[in-house]
């Protein structure tokens, strides 16, 4: 049996817990992230790839929340350049919904709540005289534009705990916390490798439960501490077609629940549409849009636009749980999307801190916020540290984004464009490291699937965690999109 000896276990390989994994080994301290899946295999690679303050949010009266996310995105576009991108908004106002001096007033708030140096303020648009207008029905005639940002979730979660394992950290996926308990001066985990069915033994001093869906399972039944805490599983889909209108802008969608929906520009080719939000009581380990959920998105998209959207249009559907701290809220849209950290020290030195909710926006401050709880327990911890830190493949050299870009295709003359615009997306300046010398597609050995081949398969799998074709296709990579769907 394998025997690992750590300051902080850390259980959960979402965008929490590959958030915290990252600061505490940057802080000095040594971690072990487990997960029983891949990493983001659930709801952080199920979101709407939004890095945004939530302007909905701003009917709630929850300005703590807006505020805070909106001065993270401002460090999530310095973090990680080539994840996280500026993203023009389009609001179509339909005037048996919200009043034209609310939704300025709520922009207004927007622009002003937070320092905002790179992206555009709100303006009023008048929809027939602007390109943004033309996919809409004739009868939406005014409009407004702002802007929020947009990222890769999976990539940003393994983007995250590649920063982790860079500090030292040990990032096990795969690999499922069977037992938890306090033994002495420490916390003892018994782990399982579900692929070679072996047992890992673990001592902790603290451990942290950033398990998203699973948090109660994993406080209650496998450490067997009670909760007055609980989590509210609110089900969101989102749906893929193939673009339907012009330009790089989106769409945000009024409908008279006082829901939002989404339209988003997808890997060049396709829209993004989403999300509900459902209360949901079954597994999440497996979840599907159901067809109540195509129809209320497509009677949204249909309301708005002239081209009419059908179920037979989707290429593409996903679903996840968020796991959100239940405020006892009866309406799903309700729910802060704020989180909840609760921290268990009954036995004074072995603390455990359960994570409740939380939005991807919001993950550094969050795994501050973590380890500023823990310090307690760790005098040798070092200070904050991410704020003015960079993700791997962040560094560009001093480049903007686009000019990192055009340098990369200087590079790599001889390899396909479009290719290249994924890669450095997706890898950021670490985009050398996997096509190394290569000059032609020949370099980069057999194809795989789409313009993913072997040489960028291996990287995959020999450093960042991925073992099935699912990981990378669809998380690692979306190269999935665009192949056959037997595959």
């Amino acid at each position: 049996m394998d025997e690992f000896h750590v300051d902080l276990l850390i259980i959960g390989g979402g965008i929490n817990g590959a958030g915290v994994a990252a600061d505490a080994a940057g802080r000095g301290l040594s971690v072990l992230l487990c997960e029983k899946d891949d990493l983001a295999n659930h709801t952080s690679s199920a979101s709407s790839k939004l890095i945004h303050g939530g302007l909905r949010y701003l009917e709630q009266y929850d300005f703590k929340l807006v505020r805070h996310a909106l001065k993270e995105r401002e460090i999530l576009m310095n973090m990680a350049p080539h994840l996280v991108h500026p993203l023009s908004f389009v609001l179509p106002h339909d005037q048996h919904l919200r009043p034209k001096w609310m939704i300025r007033a709520g922009l207004f708030l927007y622009d002003h709540l937070a320092s905002r140096k790179t992206l555009a303020s709100s303006k009023q648009l008048k929809l027939p005289k602007v390109v943004e207008g033309a996919p809409l029905k004739d009868k939406f005639t005014f409009g407004f534009r702002y802007s929020d940002c947009y990222t890769d979730d999976a990539r940003l979660v393994v983007t995250n705990a590649l920063s982790a394992k860079a500090n030292g950290a040990t990032i096990l996926t795969r690999t499922e916390c069977k037992k938890l308990a306090r033994v002495g001066s420490h916390w003892q985990a018994e782990l399982l490798d579900k692929n070679t069915r072996k047992k890992i033994k673990v001592d902790a001093k603290g451990v942290v439960n950033a398990t998203g869906a699973w948090v109660s399972k994993v406080l209650n039944a496998i450490a067997g501490e009670n909760s007055n805490a609980g989590v509210k599983l609110v089900k969101g889909s989102h749906f893929v077609v193939p673009k339907f209108y012009e330009g790089d802008h989106a769409y945000i969608l009024q409908n008279p629940d006082d829901r939002i929906v989404f339209v988003i520009p997808y890997w060049n080719d396709y829209a993004l549409i989403g999300t509900t939000d459902v209360s949901y009581n079954g597994s999440p380990n497996t979840l599907k849009i159901s067809k109540d959920e195509i129809s209320y998105l497509l009677k949204t998209v249909n309301t708005y636009f002239k081209k009419q959207m059908k179920a037979d249009d989707i290429c593409w559907s996903y679903a996840g749980a968020r796991a959100l701290y239940d405020d006892k809220s009866p309406n799903p849209s309700k729910i802060s999307r704020d989180y909840h950290l609760e921290l268990d020290d009954r036995e004074q030195s072995l603390p455990i801190l359960s994570v409740f909710g939380g939005k991807i926006t919001t993950f550094r401050t969050l795994a501050e916020d973590v380890l500023d709880k823990l310090k307690p327990y760790y005098p040798q911890m070092k200070s904050s540290w991410t704020a003015s830190s960079q993700l791997p493949g962040g560094d560009l050299g001093g480049k903007s984004y686009q000019e990192f870009c055009e340098d990369l295709k200087r590079v790599y003359a001889k390899l396909p464009s479009a290719m290249l615009n994924r890669m450095a997306y997706h890898y950021g300046s670490n985009v050398f490291k996997v096509l190394g010398y290569a000059q032609s597609t020949e370099d980069l050995g057999d194809c795989v699937a789409g313009d993913l081949f072997q040489k960028e398969e291996e990287y995959l799998r020999n450093n960042e965690w991925a073992q099935s074709m699912e990981d990378i296709l669809w998380r690692r990579t979306k190269v999935g999109l665009i192949c056959p769907r037997s595959i």
